[in-house]
């Protein structure tokens, strides 16, 4: 009988459904964009219930549309935009306040503080995450600090703590299921990598108490089975991790010095580095990738807060164009950026420089400058960022990355991924299948079923294209210098808030 995997992609502006048949290949799939919101400058939220919603209505037009009943589908694997933090009540599931988004810099203040009383490295080795207003904990404290009554109902065990993939859970399990995996906890400043366990020492910090909190299990493996009411039969959840170690995995890069890039709404670049944790001596977070059994894959990350989003910016607010796909044609039309640099710390930098009070600024406008040259600029700093990230991650290793592997909706542009490999001088992969997120959840809830194994799945990825660096030495030399002039000047924009 054929079996089938749904992948949930609950990612930063749309909900997505993919369905998989037992071959792992996609023969289906749903979107819908959701609101994003923002209350004021540096603040991002998302309606929760309009998020489990449209992550609803995906998953049920996915099953509809390609006519198959729910008790054909072997086990769902949810893989989730990370960090978002939702509170909500445990007895009428109902959120107390908005989601706070990754993006959200209202804590940067407070992470001020407790960089001043002296918290970094102990937080770093505990949890490999430096102090910074981008993880979930600060937020969870914002919530239970300025939510009328929050406090109070958290102590007494009426209110649960989420990222999204929890959240979804909770929901489709009726409420009877509060779990998140490795990989999402290992993202909340909460979590103690070493020990895989919440930490009681930072939960006393933060003054959050454990009652909020969601059981960590494995990322392979049945947690919780859909309510029969929502499909019309139970579906075992069998997968779960946040969106860039989802994609680490669907990229096949499960053995230790694998990289990949992942170009969404961020850029997010990993590096596999096997049963132990690397510490970073230069700014990157070190990160559970999954947990399959009782073997613990760790891995190095460096974020970009804004990758594919600083073309969502151009298209929305500048309205240079209707498509996002739209940017490599005007980019093309620009022989070169015009000696046009765009910093696109929208929403401070993240590694290696972690600034959450830098702004984005463009440089080098004359009289002359197009869209096209700013467009191509704004194509060029994503990989700028990336390669900072880069040459990061090869301080940190000792080595030089030599193959990377992209993915994300940003690589179907071929000029950026060509000027990715040009100005990082290295080769750079593409698969033939670009959504390698919903993919490594998928596979994640395959084998955590029953229903694949990980030799079976090596053999599924498949190369589209490679790119090898072409620019001259002399030139990605004059483009890194005027980067890095840039970004020197974008730093410490706003003035940091007195709390």
């Amino acid at each position: 009988m054929i079996k089938y995997i749904l992948a949930l992609d609950q990612g930063t502006t749309s909900s997505r459904s993919i369905l998989y048949d037992q071959n792992a290949n996609p023969v289906g799939t749903a979107q819908k964009e959701f609101k994003q919101i923002f209350p004021q400058p540096g603040w991002v939220e998302h309606d929760a219930n309009e998020i489990w919603k449209s992550q609803l209505k995906v998953t049920k037009d996915v099953i509809k549309n390609h006519g198959i009943n729910a008790g054909d589908i072997a086990g769902i694997g949810i893989t989730n935009q990370r960090e978002t933090t939702v509170v909500w009540n445990r007895k009428t599931g109902e959120p107390i306040y908005n989601a706070i988004v990754w993006q959200d810099r209202r804590t940067a203040g407070y992470c001020d503080q407790l960089k001043k009383k002296g918290w970094v490295k102990k937080i770093a080795k505990k949890t490999g995450l430096v102090l910074d207003a981008y993880f979930s904990g600060t937020k969870l404290k914002w919530i239970l600090e300025n939510v009328k009554g929050a406090r109070a109902m958290a102590e007494s065990g009426k209110l649960a703590f989420g990222t999204i993939d929890t959240w979804l859970i909770w929901n489709l399990t009726g409420g009877k299921t509060h779990a998140t995996d490795v990989s999402n906890a290992s993202r909340t400043l909460l979590f103690n990598i070493n020990t895989l366990e919440w930490d009681e020492e930072l939960l006393k910090l933060l003054d959050i108490p454990k009652s909020l909190l969601p059981e960590v299990t494995a990322s392979s493996g049945v947690v919780g089975v859909t309510d029969k009411n929502l499909f019309g039969a139970e579906i075992p959840i069998s997968g779960i991790a946040g969106d860039q170690q989802s994609a680490l995995f669907g990229q096949m890069c499960t053995k230790p010095g694998m990289a990949k890039n992942t170009y969404g709404t961020g850029c997010f670049l990993m590096l596999n580095t096997g049963n132990k944790p690397v510490k970073s001596k230069n700014n990157l977070l070190t990160t559970i990738a999954w947990k399959i059994g009782d073997e613990t894959t760790y891995a190095l990350e460096g974020s970009v807060f804004i990758g594919g989003a600083v073309i969502q910016w151009i298209r929305d607010e500048l309205e240079f164009f209707e498509e996002a796909s739209d940017s490599e044609k005007l980019a093309k039309a620009a022989k070169d950026n015009g000696g046009v640099y765009f910093v696109p710390a929208l929403t401070g930098l993240g590694a290696p420089h972690w600034d959450q009070y830098a702004r984005g600024a463009i440089f080098g406008i004359t009289r002359g400058t197009t869209k096209g040259n700013l467009t191509r600029a704004a194509l060029e700093s994503i990989c700028f960022q990336v390669n900072d990230v880069l040459e990061t991650m090869g301080k940190d290793t000792g080595s030089k990355i030599t193959e990377l592997r992209v993915d994300g909706g940003a690589v179907a542009n071929n000029l950026l991924v060509q000027f990715q490999a040009d100005i990082s001088g290295i080769e750079v992969i593409r698969p033939t299948n670009l959504e390698t997120t919903a993919l490594g959840a998928a596979y994640l809830a395959g084998i955590g079923c029953g229903l694949w194994n990980e030799k079976m799945l090596n053999k599924k990825w498949h190369k589209d294209r490679n790119f090898t660096p072409g620019m001259a030495k002399a030139e990605v030399n004059k483009h890194l210098k005027l980067w890095n002039k840039a970004v020197s000047r974008t730093l410490n924009w706003e003035e940091p808030e007195d709390e």
